[in-house]
């Protein structure tokens, strides 16, 4: 299948939560990260997220560099990403600052009842926000139909940005092509606290396990980066499996979220 080259990125608690259980956004990352990500952000084509990230944090997913931006505007892009929603059901706050910032428009996929809800939603929306479209990925919506459609669209970087039921859905699909990982250094110790991915059937198992590629401290923030990896466990001996084997150690390749989103 073309698809886009797929990146997940993830701040989270050390026992895996992505949040905890109040109101207010709980900060999970540092400054020397958030800058990161917006590198990261700003060599991506698009940047995806789910309904209840929408709702959760209401997140404007901008590059927030102006020099950034100006860069991207050097390359001939928009000094922002393509924004993409995945949601079940279609429903959505259209006067969400995902929808009303930004220059590049934005992607709604649903599928069944959901169409026509996202689409109704979208309607009233003012004449001045960036266009937004809804697009059929099937019901319920795979990772599969999403990725085919960006593909279409001239996508050939997505970044993948939560929460737990989109990473779930691309992991367990074998379509990300590699993982960033930001562990903050405290517990959230919550039972009701949202994770970073859900039980499911995952490819990446203790037969088939993914390679770490990078592994590095930002501050008090551990990075992690795996890339899933095929080869058998004679051959990962073989070819060795620390960090940085695929010359990527010390870089600092960057990833992440924003601190606003």
């Amino acid at each position: 299948m073309d698809r886009p080259h797929t990146i997940l990125s993830c701040a989270m608690s050390v026992d895996g939560r992505i949040d905890d259980t109040t109101p207010e956004r709980l900060r999970l990352s540092n400054e020397a990260d958030f800058a990161e990500v917006d590198e990261l952000r700003a060599g991506c084509d698009a940047i995806l997220v789910g309904a209840g990230t929408l709702r959760a944090d209401n997140p404007r997913l901008l590059v927030r560099s102006p020099a950034l931006r100006a860069r991207r505007r050097g390359e001939g892009r928009t000094e922002n990403l393509l924004k993409v929603l995945v949601t079940r059901s279609g429903e959505f706050d259209p006067r969400a600052r995902f929808f009303s910032t930004g220059d590049a428009g934005a992607v709604v996929y649903t599928g069944g009842p959901g169409v026509d809800a996202a689409r109704a939603g979208l309607s009233g929306r003012p004449a001045s926000d960036p266009p937004a479209e809804v697009v059929d990925a099937g019901s319920p919506p795979t990772a599969e139909a999403v990725l085919a459609d960006l593909a279409n669209r001239g996508v050939g970087r997505l970044l993948v940005e939560g929460g737990g039921h989109i990473h779930t859905m691309f992991l367990t699909s074998g379509l990300v092509d590699e993982i960033r990982l930001a562990v903050a250094p405290f517990f959230v110790g919550e039972e009701d606290a949202p994770r970073f991915v859900l039980p499911g059937a995952y490819p990446y198992s203790s037969a088939a396990p993914m390679r770490l590629v990078e592994a590095r401290a930002l501050g008090d923030v551990a990075v992690l980066r795996y890339r899933p990896d095929n080869r058998g466990p004679q051959e990962r001996e073989a070819g060795g499996g620390r960090a940085g084997t695929d010359g990527s150690a010390g870089t600092g390749v960057p990833r992440t979220r924003g601190e606003d989103r």
